[in-house]
């Protein structure tokens, strides 16, 4: 049996070798995936190991319990340096079930891999180690979605915050090395290089971490990278400008053509050794001209033959002395490291004073090429072209939209308010009612026709095309690429606007905010817009014009874990033809069981109502700070048979941000915010009211907007549960502490509903209660705040995901042992959104 096919039969994954392991796979929630106490056998690890990657544990090493002999023990970790190795056949190396699983993941799956991973701040595959079948592979792909940012130091906020695709950015690359048997462990050192004070956090996996130590057997010739980004603050910062490491794994006389690709990209490379023999001595030789990057990492021993070596091949090599780096036998590594640090800062500071040249990520895949490795994104060119021909040369994002997505102009946005305002028509003096609506009726009519008469464009033409014709993993490699490059066109232009945002906020010029915000809007370009295109086209076509797949695509997108456009922020209105048919081809294509647990999440802008969806479901919602995109979407999630839970599907729905700083100036901002919330609740089962900002008079607002919205859907439906998520807070006894704060908040609600309750002449409603499903006691989480730290280089707090995923199986209990609930399937959920829509326009708007 081959070393790969060993560890993947160990692991229980040689049915998905090579890259047949989807995102899809762990999209559906399963019980045996839920709970994070039970013991693991082999063939649950990987699939545990990505769960809680997923869910942003950053100790996802250490969730297993109950280990017996035959099963695998990922509490010993250890770097590659140690010469005893335990040589059981069931033990599994850690770095071994990382690239076992990036092996078998396909191409989507692995770029969500690393941008998890780069989430918790742990470093990730540069070079993936060859196998029996295929050379070492630069893992271009797998990186390209992580998006960084940062602030040099020197510079202003306005002038030095970058943000951008990491793989895009020049920075120096600083690589480790080891020759043969070094006593140093790289990896430990360059965690300490990398760390400081409270900050302090292992990106690399090293043998001090846990104790013992497990042989590897695949990941042997593994080139790791991370990166260190500065937040303008030097009491924090390590390096006062961004810095790339790399880490290969074994040593460089075995793993030749790693150890030449990093001589050709790096800046410098640190070689660990302890001494060198004439074998060792000719693979250092072997770089040529490159020698000059060499720096040697020399652990002293009482051995003085060691040092004559190391003398005799700086000579050989033409270094100079001060291009060594002595451990003294007393000397302790973190004295050692900041000896290290320093020489790493002078590097990069001399790159950044010199202006030399430092090769991306994206411009190594020429040095691969010309060593005959392999390159991920290979596989994806394809994509990656029609996604090009279809964004063409972009110079305006505003005039590409106009011509591009045209159906999303102003006719679209005229004939949305018109059907708004005939929610609201009331007899006048003048003209009776019957007259008003079909005066608007024909305006409708005219509208429609018009938007009927438009044609396609050829870039959403081919965008369709392309998802028809591909398959699930093509048509995701197409679907980042698109996205990849609608973000590397806008992001410069909308990072500008939310800078100008930042500074007139408080200078309460509606005009200039309006102005700003409609910038903004007309700026934003994504996957979203040409989805909603899709959908419009549905929308206004004839049953002449041969559309009838396109439904069954969007469906397709939705069971494959894609978000869908539910309620278009821009226009303020809802494709409800296009909708229905998507909805009732996805009912049909799981065969008639879709019974729906609906989960919505409100609160303030960039308070964290995404990133908590994202947690909980281990789903992709899009995150940024500031406004981009608008309205509600909707992700489905299938459930397990193992769950027994009397749902088939929990529907997610991510809206935009109530009280955003932009709209709050508008005159009509609180209506906005009024119809938004009115309409979720109204769908949901279960609304999470996301209290993450510190201002009373904020939380006051966006308490008032929810109660206001809840009062108006109790005659409509039944109660939802309701849940205040409390974010921000730390402490193991948080929920203690704060029971006079939860009863505080109870009597402010109930206070409010009572004030509501007149204004919507519901004078009947006395209590929050009355309206809402709500306990004080179980119904309040306390949640630590997500970053462990001050980002860019903090990771995720691993209590933040920990408290986030009791709370998910807190949610998923309750609604079990209420097997009661009125849960809606498909049909049903259509036709209450029809009813929702209409009775959100009906009612008259409160201002706050």
């Amino acid at each position: 049996m081959s070393v790969l096919l060993d560890v993947l039969t160990t692991l229980r994954l040689e049915e998905h070798n090579p890259n047949k392991l989807s995102v899809h796979f762990l999209l559906e929630i399963k019980r045996s995936y839920n709970q994070s106490d039970e013991a693991l056998t082999l063939n649950q690890l990987p699939f545990h190991f990505l769960t809680k990657l997923f869910k942003l544990n950053t100790d996802y090493w250490s969730h297993t319990t109950s280990m017996n002999k035959t099963e695998v023990d990922l509490y010993n970790e250890e770097d590659e340096d140690d010469e005893d190795q335990v040589t059981a056949d069931d033990n599994v190396h850690p770095l071994d079930l990382i690239v076992a699983l990036f092996l078998c993941a396909d191409s989507c799956l692995q770029q969500e891999m690393a941008l998890k991973m780069s989430m918790c701040q742990f470093s990730l595959p540069l070079l993936l180690p060859p196998t029996e079948n295929s050379q070492c592979t630069l893992m271009l792909w797998a990186l390209r979605g992580i998006i960084k940012e940062w602030q040099p130091h020197g510079l202003s906020e306005s002038r030095g915050f970058k943000e951008n695709y990491i793989v895009q950015e020049g920075i120096p690359l600083i690589s480790f090395v080891r020759l043969k048997n070094c006593s140093l462990s790289k990896s430990q050192i360059l965690n300490q290089v990398l760390s400081r004070g409270q900050q302090s956090h292992s990106m690399f996996i090293h043998r001090e971490m846990k104790g013992g130590a497990r042989q590897r057997k695949i990941s042997a010739g593994l080139v790791e990278v991370c990166w260190f980004l500065p937040s303008g603050r030097e009491n924090l910062d390590v390096f006062s400008n961004p810095v790339a490491f790399a880490n290969l794994r074994g040593d460089i006389s075995e793993s030749q053509t790693q150890f030449t690709f990093l001589m050709e990209v790096s800046t410098a490379v640190f070689v660990f050794l302890d001494r060198v023999e004439e074998a060792e001595n000719q693979t250092l030789r072997s770089v040529g001209n490159l020698k000059s990057k060499i720096f040697l990492v020399v652990n002293r021993t009482n051995n003085r033959e060691n040092m004559e070596t190391v003398k005799k091949t700086l000579k050989e090599l033409e270094l100079p002395f001060n291009y060594v780096h002595i451990k003294d036998c007393g000397q302790n590594t973190t004295e050692f490291s900041k000896k290290l640090c320093s020489c790493v800062s002078t590097l990069a500071f001399t790159v950044l004073i010199l202006d030399l040249d430092t090769i991306s990520v994206e411009n190594m895949r020429d040095t691969a090429v010309s060593l005959d490795l392999s390159v991920d994104e290979d596989q994806t060119l394809q994509q990656k072209e029609t996604a090009e021909k279809i964004f063409g040369d972009v110079r305006s994002i505003p005039e590409f939209k106009n011509q591009q997505l045209p159906l999303q102009g102003k006719e679209w946005k005229s004939l949305a308010r018109l059907e708004r305002e005939e929610c609201r028509i009331k007899v006048t003096a003048d003209v009776g009612i019957q007259q008003l609506k079909s005066k608007s009726r024909a305006q409708q009519l005219k509208f429609r026709q018009t938007q009927a008469r438009k044609k396609l464009s050829r870039g959403v033409t081919m965008f369709i095309e392309t998802l028809l014709s591909s398959d699930k993993e093509q048509r995701g490699c197409f679907l980042r690429w698109m996205q990849f490059l609608f973000n590397s066109h806008s992001q410069h232009v909308l990072t500008e606007l939310r800078q100008q945002f930042k500074e007139q906020r408080n200078r309460k010029d509606a005009a200039r905010v309006a102005e700003l915000d409609q910038k903004l809007v007309d700026s934003s370009l994504g996957l979203e817009h040409y989805m909603r295109e899709m959908g419009l086209i549905f929308e206004f076509s004839s049953p002449l014009q041969n559309l009838e797949k396109l439904p069954g695509l969007a469906a397709d997108l939705l069971l494959d874990g894609y978000p869908l456009e539910l309620l278009d922020g821009e226009a303020s209105n809802i494709p409800q033809r296009w909708i229905s048919h998507v909805l009732m081809e996805l009912h049909q294509k799981v065969g008639g069981r879709s019974r729906l647990l609906v989960l919505t999440v409100l609160g303030v802008q960039s308070s964290g109502k995404s990133t908590l969806l994202n947690t909980m479901f281990g789903v992709r919602f899009p995150v940024s700070n500031g406004r981009c995109t608008r309205g509600a979407y909707m992700l489905f999630l299938k459930v397990g048979e193992d769950m027994q839970c009397g749902f088939d599907f929990i529907l997610l729905i991510d809206t935009e941000g109530l009280k955003s700083p932009e709209l709050a100036q508008l005159d009509d901002s609180y209506e906005h915010d009024n119809q938004l919330a009115t309409f979720v609740i109204g769908l949901s089962d279960i609304t999470i009211i996301n209290l993450a900002m510190e201002n009373a008079t904020e939380m006051k607002l966006v308490l008032q907007i929810f109660i206001h919205a809840s009062l108006r859907m109790k005659e409509i439906r039944k109660k939802p549960i309701c849940y205040f998520v409390h974010q921000n807070v730390a402490g193991v006894s948080a929920h203690g502490k704060n029971t006079d704060g939860r009863n505080r908040l109870l009597d402010h609600l109930n206070e409010m509903t009572r004030i509501a309750s007149k204004m919507e002449h519901k004078s009947v409603v006395q209590a929050f209660t009355d309206v809402l499903d709500y306990n004080v006691d179980t119904n309040n989480w306390y949640i630590p705040g997500l970053w462990h730290g001050t980002p860019p280089m903090a990771p995720v707090n691993t209590g933040y995901s920990e408290a986030v995923a009791d709370f998910k199986n807190k949610l998923l209990e309750t609604v079990k042992h209420n097997q009661d609930s009125e849960l809606s399937t498909i049909p049903e959920f259509i036709e209450l959104i029809r009813s929702m829509w209409r009775a959100v326009w009906r009612i008259p708007s409160v201002q706050h």
